[in-house]
């Protein structure tokens, strides 16, 4: 896909570096999807709504809409809270006990300060299995929406053995399962800055060992930059003219690279996806556009079901990025089918 097309995506500084990244470190453009379900101004969607603390001042918020069966956890993108998933959770209650929860930082959960440690992919896994614990729930089935799917990938990266499975929603992209094939500039560039962390504080130890290392991770950076520039080439991104928000900053820092998934996985991309009205006007720039993300996003999906033994990939064409909501029926056949043969 055309990394340049996503308007929302931002130069993030951090640390004094300028670090590319997405606004929810995903490679789809906010074009493509529809808006997430509007917030009625009453809620009226079956749910009990209360809190659970998972570490020190921080409570995030658990949606409960009840039903039999195997526990599931939705777990929402970046930007939303649990009740995007309001109209979607239901149809799954008469199978499934149905949870959301809405991560630090967002909704009604607690929003800690927005630095890097506060919000790392595992320190927001942590935050998941605290509050499966708290609920007690036994080797419930987590599922993500976009962002999520760093969450997902931390716990079945460390904590498999805590879950039935994991279920990706347009979620198992760099951030949840990275292909050094291909790389990801905000990761590549998060590891580089690590390194060289390593030699301007903390020294390194084995001088001649560093520099090597060191040399042999410059050229796949240089590598996603050079990509990253040609994609600007084709659609220049507007100035920048408001700083992100801090917590999108923390987040960006945060990202971790996973490349080992312990637990049964269904991944469901959306390839290529829906970009609506995006480039209308420009023929040319939308089909572009449209074989640039399905050769972007078809490899990552390749990547992930090599990487991720035994695992179930569902490609959907022309779904949009909010793919429970634009392929509502088809997703939930998927997920059923998954979790119906999963381990009692």
């Amino acid at each position: 896909m055309n990394q340049a097309a996503w308007g929302a995506m931002a130069l993030w500084s951090l640390a004094g570096s300028l670090l590319l990244a997405q606004q929810a470190a995903h490679k789809t453009p906010n074009a493509a999807a529809p808006s997430a379900p509007a917030a009625a101004k009453a809620d009226t969607s079956p749910h009990t709504v209360f809190f659970i603390p998972v570490d020190k001042g921080v409570k995030l918020e658990v949606l409960d809409w009840g039903g039999v069966g195997r526990p599931v956890v939705l777990l929402a993108g970046i930007g939303y809270d649990a009740h995007v998933f309001d109209t979607f959770a239901p149809k799954l209650t008469a199978r499934h006990h149905v949870y959301g929860i809405t991560r630090r930082g967002f909704g009604a959960s607690s929003a800690p300060a927005p630095t890097k440690e506060n919000y790392t992919a595992d320190r927001l896994g942590d935050d998941v299995l605290a509050a499966i614990g708290a609920l007690r729930l036994d080797k419930p089935v987590l599922v993500g929406h976009a962002k999520a799917g760093q969450e997902l990938s931390s716990i079945g990266s460390r904590h498999a053995e805590k879950v039935s499975g994991l279920i990706y929603l347009d979620a198992a992209y760099s951030y949840a399962f990275y292909d050094a094939k291909h790389g990801d500039l905000l990761l590549d560039a998060i590891d580089l800055r690590n390194r060289l962390d390593l030699y301007l504080v903390a020294g390194a130890p084995d001088l001649k060992e560093y520099f090597n290392d060191l040399q042999a991770r410059l050229p796949l950076f240089e590598r996603d930059v050079k990509d990253f520039q040609a994609e600007l080439a084709l659609t220049p991104l507007p100035p920048r003219t408001v700083a992100p928000p801090p917590i999108m900053v923390a987040l960006g820092a945060g990202a971790q690279k996973y490349t080992e998934i312990h637990a049964p996985a269904l991944a469901i991309f959306a390839d290529p996806h829906n970009f609506g009205q995006l480039f209308a006007d420009d023929p040319q720039a939308r089909q572009t556009l449209i074989m640039d993300d399905f050769a972007r996003t078809s490899a990552q999906a390749d990547a992930f079901q090599a990487g991720v033994p035994g695992s179930r990939v569902v490609r959907l064409a022309n779904a949009s990025h909010v793919i429970f909501v634009s392929n509502e029926a088809e997703v939930l056949r998927e997920m059923n089918d998954f979790m119906d043969k999963l381990p009692q």
